[in-house]
């Protein structure tokens, strides 16, 4: 009778194992197979000169001034909603119409420091990013993104960087007139 239950038991366990070996050969892991190529088509809908650099007018009677850069996503199932983030290289204060942060950061540390700028007081202490974090492409493909320097950055450059996957993809250097 020992003999018996040790049999059922041994196999049992033999059954287990083959199963779970035929699930783990069987099944793959898609989720972080490298997606099909895909492009993207921008239109960043300003004047560009011979160096590349875009050409944004601000707006000089209001403090910011907005601006749509536009895209298009093609080799990729239109249906599917394609995430882009952005970052730029300017910032501003809320609170403060005087000046801004040109990039910001933390130490190694964790010490929050501001690169490249003068310390400002008196504000509310807010800081406002100049491009939004994120968009998605809607079913025909096209992707938005809203940029909004302010007034004291007359003057500068704007970078906005688009990244795909943790992965930049497009840099728009964009002089602000």
């Amino acid at each position: 009778m020992m003999k018996l239950i040790r049999n059922r038991t041994i196999t049992s366990i033999r059954n287990i194992l083959i199963a779970g070996s035929i699930f783990f050969i069987g099944c793959e892991d898609t989720y972080y197979e490298k997606e099909p190529f895909i492009s993207f088509e921008w239109d960043v809908r300003l004047p560009i000169d011979e160096n590349g650099y875009y050409h944004l007018e601000m707006n000089r009677d209001t403090w910011q001034t907005t601006h749509r850069i536009s895209g298009n996503v093609s080799g990729y199932q239109a249906q599917v909603p394609v995430m882009v983030n952005w970052e730029s290289d300017l910032y501003w204060v809320l609170g403060d119409t005087l000046g801004y942060i040109v990039k910001s950061g933390y130490t190694d540390e964790w010490v929050y420091v501001a690169y490249d700028t003068v310390y400002v007081t008196g504000f509310s202490g807010e800081e406002v990013r100049t491009t939004n974090w994120t968009s998605y492409s809607n079913s025909d493909g096209e992707i938005n993104n809203m940029i909004a320097p302010v007034r004291s950055m007359i003057g500068d450059t704007l970078s906005v960087g688009a990244y795909y996957n943790y992965e930049l993809i497009e840099v728009f250097e964009i002089v602000l007139d």
